[in-house]
């Protein structure tokens, strides 16, 4: 692929908390693109919440369908909001990256720990014995590695993350 195309999608990266999903439909809608959230994907063709999928088969089985969807996704001019765990699959995130850019919401561990209240029941990827702040530090390394753009969101709003996210990418692509 010619790297001076316009990639035409924007992918949100970042932990549980971050706002992926939120900033996601906000920023959407400033930018007059679709969106898409890939855990809500994943739900509607499993017919199973992502904890059901933990509950039953475990996280690595979320993980495996996770990729499976994320590699399906064929769609243009969207905002998408990724599952926390995404960038666990290199195959995914190539797939994503074809035609997107990535922004990681990076949220501090105490800021993400005031927004998530139901870290044991929210279905998330992780081992059973891991700690939020493993997780944290491990998927965080994740995160830095794919990212285009990075945006710090602890401290700012919902709508002050998208105008960082719009004035970011302006940079980034050289574009008005």
């Amino acid at each position: 692929m010619n790297e001076n195309k316009r990639k035409s999608n924007v992918v949100l990266i970042g932990m549980p908390g971050s706002g992926k999903s939120t900033v996601g439909i906000i920023l959407a809608k400033q930018i007059a693109r679709d969106f898409v959230d890939t855990d809500v994907l994943i739900q509607l063709d499993e017919q199973r919440t992502l904890q059901e999928i933990i509950d039953s088969n475990g996280h690595m089985a979320l993980r495996e369908i996770e990729e499976r969807i994320v590699c399906g996704v064929d769609i243009k001019n969207h905002v998408i909001a990724t599952g926390g765990s995404v960038p666990y699959s290199h195959k995914a995130m190539m797939h994503l990256k074809q035609d997107g850019y990535f922004i990681f919401l990076d949220a501090d561990l105490d800021c993400l720990r005031s927004r998530i209240e139901n870290y044991e029941t929210r279905g998330l990827a992780k081992r059973p014995d891991q700690t939020f702040r493993e997780l944290f530090d491990e998927r965080y390394a994740l995160y830095t590695q794919y990212a285009d753009i990075t945006v710090n969101c602890s401290f700012l709003s919902q709508e002050q993350v998208c105008t960082e996210i719009v004035e970011k990418l302006k940079r980034h692509t050289g574009s008005d």
